[in-house]
């Protein structure tokens, strides 16, 4: 039996740390259509290596049910807290579990990877700019980072593997600019655009 009418929506539950396929199993179990993504990820120990099955989401998953009508997914064992603004559930794009969906059922290489949105500070982790700060666009379907050079007031766009750059969390690093590095004559004129 499906508790799921066509005016349900997805919500992000959040469960407890390693419970996530245990609280998907019960669901599933009450009759909600969840849904866990998971993704393959293979663990080296000094004797052994082991192929594992991890979530997507660490200590999140995805439920469609009637908002109003949330207690048996709140009193479910495992289940922290259903994702939202307060007390407010806030749904999840269908869109975005769709895709999520084509993407684990595709079978193609999947792994968690830190959220990133076009206008946000990044630095490059690896490769010759490693160091690097900038801002993050988006290029046709290229990931760029823009550099300025305030004493010119002006710019430059450089290309970047997506997976080579990560968020600037608050407090790392300076305004001012890059981390000083050898071999990077002229660092000092790179600012990050603001």
């Amino acid at each position: 039996m499906q508790i799921c009418g066509p005016d349900h929506q997805w919500y992000a539950i959040r469960a407890a740390s390693g419970r996530e396929k245990a609280v998907s199993h019960q669901l599933h179990h009450k009759g909600y259509e969840e849904f866990l993504p998971l993704y393959r990820s293979r663990r080296q120990w000094c004797d052994r290596a082991k192929e594992l099955e991890l979530p997507l989401f660490p200590g999140y998953l995805f439920c469609r049910f009637d908002v109003h009508n949330r207690l048996p997914i709140l009193i479910t064992p495992g289940v922290q807290h259903i994702v939202g603004i307060g007390k407010i559930p806030a749904a999840v794009s269908d869109v975005e579990i769709e895709a999520l969906q084509r993407v684990v059922a595709s079978g193609a290489l999947a792994e968690p990877h830190d959220y990133l949105s076009i206008g946000q500070r990044v630095r490059i982790r690896e490769g010759s700019l490693h160091g690097l700060e900038g801002i993050l666009v988006q290029v046709k379907n290229s990931w760029r980072i823009i550099l300025s050079v305030d004493l010119l007031q002006r710019s430059v766009c450089v290309e970047v593997d997506r997976a080579a750059i990560s968020p600037v969390r608050s407090g790392a690093g300076t305004a001012s600019g890059p981390p000083p590095s050898a071999g990077r004559p002229a660092a000092a004129l790179y600012r990050t655009a603001i």
